[in-house]
């Protein structure tokens, strides 16, 4: 630090916030409960032990990669590992194998992570990243669902289950693109559906995700872009014809669109950091899901729209770079 001429003059970082690693971290780990707990109610006690596992191996495989790079272990308690294990948990069927999650949950940190120099350097969201691995090693687990119990009994009956179907069930967005069937919105909206562990339920997701938002963590930019897409991509082939496309807001509100929107697409290391780049890949996102979702070969497609996207933020953060004292061209 020098005193030029009355100016003191200093190195970057020149501002100063409350906001660390840390804090974002734990803080996207409280809000996260409301979907623990419903997860809990909807597929039982056995989830619990699913989010241990994943978050255990998600700690000590971290743990083992900083020693064996003579780093630090004691960084693995800034909460990101436990909201890495907490998410792929969450995106996974409710029937899945321990083994799995362990399996899962070590690809996560390592191949999704760490394999980059650690939190900071990812390209890819590292939950989303677990899960492929497992989606493309074990196709049959991943697929394999489980229908919610009724938990809150003022809600229609499911119009995807049978009397004879006690325990299991297509996914909403199975049975609507490959049998014509969709869910009553209301319980969707509630999650007492088929599904992933804790995408089910857009209350929930909300209750957590809104309160991120207020907090700044999630960027509202990317998120209305990315659903906003979604709802106008969907939408237009639902005016098409709405014999063979779902509506809009049931494609908002079944599957993982809504806990994408605010837990995935938002992470702060693997997507733009511009505004103009936010609403980019949001956009982008949405346009991939639609596409995916109508057309692919998958009722979903936001797993992979996500990837995609990562796969391209380097691109576009170049291209909304603005650097400081640089002369506009004329």
């Amino acid at each position: 630090m020098s005193n030029n001429e009355g100016f003191v003059l200093q190195a970057a970082p020149h501002a100063h916030g409350r906001a660390s690693v840390p804090r974002i971290m734990h803080a996207v780990n409280i809000s996260l409960l409301p979907v623990v707990v419903i997860s809990v109610l909807y597929f039982g006690l056995h989830v619990l032990g699913l989010y241990a596992i994943g978050i255990v191996t998600c700690l000590a495989t971290e743990a083992l990669v900083k020693i064996a790079r003579g780093r630090s272990w004691r960084t693995i308690f800034d909460g990101s590992a436990v909201v890495t294990a907490l998410l792929f948990v969450m995106v996974l069927p409710p029937s899945i194998s321990p083994l799995l999650v362990v399996i899962g949950s070590a690809a996560a940190i390592f191949f999704g992570k760490e394999v980059f120099g650690g939190i900071g350097h990812n390209v890819f969201n590292p939950a989303l990243v677990g899960r492929a691995f497992i989606a493309a090693a074990y196709p049959v687990q991943i697929t394999t669902w489980t229908a919610a119990r009724e938990v809150f009994g003022f809600l229609p009956p499911s119009r995807t289950l049978s009397v004879v179907e006690a325990a299991t069930g297509a996914t909403p967005l199975a049975a609507a693109r490959f049998e014509g069937t969709t869910e009553p919105l209301i319980r969707l909206f509630f999650g007492q559906t088929a599904g992933s562990i804790g995408a089910t339920s857009v209350l929930f997701i909300l209750a957590g995700g809104l309160a991120l938002t207020a907090m700044g963590i999630v960027r509202w930019r990317m998120v209305l872009s990315f659903l906003g897409t979604v709802f106008v991509g969907t939408g237009i082939f639902w005016l098409i014809d709405s014999a063979a496309y779902a509506s809009p807001i049931f494609h908002l509100l079944a599957g993982g669109v809504m806990f994408a929107a605010f837990y995935m697409i938002t992470d702060m290391v693997t997507t733009p950091y511009t505004n103009t780049g936010t609403i980019i890949f949001g956009v982008g996102a949405g346009i991939l899901t639609v596409v995916i979702r109508l057309f692919g070969g998958f009722p979903e497609g936001v797993m992979y729209a996500i990837l995609l996207m990562n796969a391209v933020t380097p691109i576009i953060n170049r291209m909304n770079n603005r650097v400081f004292g640089a002369e506009a061209a004329s």
